[in-house]
């Protein structure tokens, strides 16, 4: 499954393109637009001019940063985060995420979704906004109006990754051309505005981004969602309270918790709609299934 993902989940097309009509996403346009239109036609003609050999690289690289992060953000977007099939029933006897005190009545109580009034697979969460459960939910996310979840994951990986390398890319353009400037003959007061504001928004791009990028690494690193990561800081301190150590069930090794996440193919990984990988979203490795 790739690119067909986008009108797939029974969902007709118009209603997944009715996500874009937001307002959020209207702005984060908005602001990729403006980013993309400062940067090469304003800071990198005035820094080496986009007909030099310099100025055409540098805008090769942006403008293939910006096509990659726009298409990303389009996938996560458009692409449904994934739902729980209705067929779906839990199989009482796999209790590989929950304790083994548990009881077969409190595992399927685990295991269902009392505003959804049906079962949820592991990894699935209720979604206030959205309505309805998602497979392995990291977090809603305003910026794209959808939630962020099994199926659309990768891409809003890879489209933070863009972000940031994109900011990076145009905060360095942005220094570069205030710091060759000749402030002294041309530099007017308005024009020092314009350029310390577009370098404080690149900048501020640049750390945020980049910090959740981060983020997201480390969660990649770990097979774990943002859900599963607050769950864990409380299944860590009732372990401790019991005199026990807890582990995240779906952490496997760094190596294999990465191909789990962006694909077993390297060079598969930084593609957005390269999600052949994934299955059904409702079962998932864990330590007890390792040899």
């Amino acid at each position: 499954m790739s690119s067909a993902l986008f009108f797939s989940n029974n969902r007709s097309p118009e209603m997944k393109f009715r996500k874009l009509l937001s307002v959020p996403v209207f702005a984060a346009f908005c602001l990729m637009g403006f980013v993309y239109y400062v940067t090469v036609f304003i800071f990198i003609e005035d820094w080496v001019g986009l007909q030099t050999s310099a100025g055409s690289l540098n805008n090769m690289i942006f403008s293939s940063m910006a096509s990659l992060c726009l298409l990303s953000f389009l996938v996560g977007v458009l692409t449904d985060p994934g739902r729980v099939p209705l067929s779906y029933i839990p199989d009482v006897e796999d209790s590989s995420f929950v304790s083994d005190q548990e009881t077969k009545k409190n595992v399927l109580q685990s295991k269902t979704c009392d505003k959804c009034a049906a079962y949820k697979p592991p990894r699935t969460h209720h979604c206030r906004v959205c309505k309805r459960c998602i497979l392995r939910m990291d977090h809603h996310c305003l910026w794209i109006n959808n939630c962020v979840g099994y199926w659309n994951y990768k891409a809003f990986f890879n489209l933070i990754l863009y972000a940031t390398i994109g900011s990076i890319h145009a905060t360095v353009i942005v220094i570069n051309c205030m710091r060759q400037k000749d402030w002294n003959s041309s530099g007017t007061t308005p024009l020092k505005i314009f350029y310390l504001a577009c370098g404080a928004i690149t900048l501020a791009l640049s750390v945020t981004l980049g910090t959740l990028l981060g983020w997201h690494i480390y969660l990649i690193a770990h097979n774990m969602t943002t859900i599963e990561y607050y769950e864990g800081i409380r299944a860590t301190w009732l372990a401790k309270k019991s005199g026990l150590s807890y582990r995240h069930p779906f952490d496997l090794s760094v190596y294999k918790n990465i191909t789990l996440v962006l694909g077993p193919n390297a060079l598969k990984w930084f593609c957005p709609t390269s999600t052949s990988h994934l299955k059904d979203g409702v079962s998932f490795p864990t330590l007890r299934d390792s040899p």
